[in-house]
């Protein structure tokens, strides 16, 4: 009768310490998760830039869509806006327009000729793209950075960018 109620509180302290274990992993797997969350959603704010016109002392340029999520085969607007006070000055008609997957493979350019372009303050250009990458293929879903350059009286080079996502 000993060996009995020897056995049965063994496995009652085996019990108990297998739900203490088990809580305290579950604890650490929660706080694991709430960190990854937290470092994954800074990133996810960095890569997601949605802050697209802003106007400026100085030379800038913004990059400005209808929206920040585009369905796939859906047609996309792109703004070119001069947001400084200084004129600004491109290589050539495509107005350094750049679209790239996040890994900065091109994914397409416009067409362009070899004539430099200028774009005065407040002034913009529009391109439209209907996600067709420049070998011809259609897009696939995902985020891409659409990206402009140019350059500024002084000689500066005045860049920005911002991401789109392209949904099912």
């Amino acid at each position: 009768m000993e060996n009995k109620a020897n056995s049965s509180q063994g496995l009652k302290n085996e019990e108990i310490i297998l739900k203490e274990l088990l809580a305290k992993s579950l604890v650490v797997f929660i706080g694991v998760g709430v960190v990854s969350g937290f470092i994954f959603g800074a990133y996810l704010i960095d890569v997601k830039n949605t802050t697209q016109l802003i106007f400026v002392d100085g030379p800038s340029i913004s990059i400005v869509t209808e929206k920040s999520d585009f369905k796939k085969d859906e047609l996309i607007q792109i703004h070119i806006v001069n947001s400084g006070t200084m004129p600004l000055t491109f290589s050539d008609d495509s107005y350094g327009l750049k679209i790239t997957g996040l890994s900065g493979i091109l994914i397409y350019s416009p067409n362009a000729t070899g004539s430099p372009s200028n774009l005065a303050p407040g002034n913009e250009i529009i391109f439209s793209w209907n996600q067709i990458k420049n070998d011809g293929n259609a897009s696939l879903e995902g985020l891409y950075k659409i990206s402009a350059k140019g350059i500024d009286n002084d000689g500066n080079v005045v860049e920005k960018f911002t991401t789109i996502t392209i949904l099912k």
